[in-house]
């Protein structure tokens, strides 16, 4: 398969390449607005709210620009000469300084996007989209990716990169370039989609299946990174609960004993007649009425030390596993509190609790 530039009309390669020509005589200039550019952003998302893993940044090779603007379009009028896609490349191409901000998690896409727009001083957002819009409207999968279109303000570099391009014009400063924000998986599939894609070493080696390929590698990207923001979000909830401060002070009502077991242990069975009601006032008998305390009682180690005393002949639901975590955290009080009174008759709980309290007891013996 043939190059843009193989493939380029006679009569278009002498504009095409005088600004080959001029690109290589100012790209060492254009490779320090990069730099510039670079080192400002860094710096800019370094110790805020959200810290990406990394931020990158290229210069357009002589080739890749070539290539570029040698892209045709249709003529004019039918039957006319080829026009090129990119006549005036200096003035219209955005992406020949290029960075990338790579994420953990798409939802950071946004406050990367927002930190960086922010910056008025430095930069002016002059575009801002959201590169998969289309793949999802349509149905489909590809890489998502936030695009920004920025433009420098009085800076020193892109003034003598202007200097070098012509130094007949005085310099302002201001120069457009993208800025790509996109999550780690995102670019890993990007990268690789690239260079099989564009930059094959022989255009030939093609298949219809490295499509589906891409297709089913882009689906299931999508599906890892929604597994991982979920998990993201509950572990910033679950944190919460230790926060005095904030969520871990909240007072304990049914439904937030529901809430919170749900977060926590959402793999234990639950049961259609959950009493969340009795759960609070066996919280309550012992004065615990915060969401830390509910948080510390539900330890995943105790729990499995308590299903391992009393041999659950069937798994208990979460009202009942609650009675038999304070069971095992309080003994005789927990009895004391919660029970009939022992000269009751009959006092079928007091009964069980005993039973259940000898059984955490002897496993205890057992233990060591």
């Amino acid at each position: 398969m043939a190059s843009n530039w193989d493939r380029l009309d006679l009569s278009l390669r002498e504009s095409v390449q005088e600004n080959v020509e001029l690109y290589e005589r100012v790209r060492p200039a254009l490779k320090l607005v990069t730099r510039e550019v670079l080192l400002t952003l860094r710096t800019m998302l370094k110790d805020t709210e959200v810290t990406p893993l990394f931020v990158t940044g290229r210069t357009k090779t002589v080739e890749s620009f070539r290539e570029k603007i040698s892209r045709t379009e249709e003529p004019l009028e039918p039957g006319g000469p080829p026009v090129l896609k990119f006549p005036d490349p200096f003035r219209t191409l955005n992406d020949m300084v290029g960075i990338r901000v790579i994420t953990k998690l798409p939802a950071e896409n946004a406050v990367v996007a927002n930190l960086i727009k922010r910056q008025r001083q430095l930069f002016d957002c002059r575009g801002d989209r959201e590169k998969d819009i289309g793949s999802i409207e349509s149905g489909t999968y590809g890489y998502s990716s936030r695009h920004l279109i920025l433009r420098t303000i009085q800076n020193e570099a892109v003034k003598d990169y202007q200097l070098a391009f012509n130094p007949d014009v005085p310099p302002n400063g201001s120069y457009f370039f993208e800025c790509q924000i996109r999550t780690v998986f995102a670019h890993a599939w990007s990268e690789i989609e690239h260079d099989i894609r564009f930059k094959a070493e022989d255009p030939r080696a093609w298949t219809p299946h490295f499509d589906r390929q891409f297709t089913a590698t882009a689906a299931m990207l999508e599906t890892v990174e929604s597994a991982f923001s979920d998990l993201h979000e509950r572990y910033e909830e679950v944190r919460g609960y230790w926060d005095m401060e904030g969520e871990g002070a909240a007072q304990l009502t049914p439904n937030r004993i529901r809430d919170v077991w749900r977060t926590l242990l959402p793999h234990v069975d639950r049961k259609v007649d959950d009493d969340w009601g009795w759960a609070a006032e066996l919280m309550a008998a012992h004065g615990l009425n915060q969401t830390m305390q509910l948080a510390g009682l539900l330890s995943a180690n105790r729990i499995t030390e308590v299903r391992k005393a009393l041999d659950h002949r069937y798994s208990p639901g979460p009202d009942r596993l609650l009675d038999d975590l304070l069971l095992w955290q309080y003994g005789t009080e927990h009895i004391e509190l919660t029970a009939e009174p022992a000269d009751a008759v009959p006092h079928p709980r007091r009964d069980s609790l005993l039973r259940r309290l000898k059984q955490i007891e002897r496993y205890r013996l057992t233990q060591g």
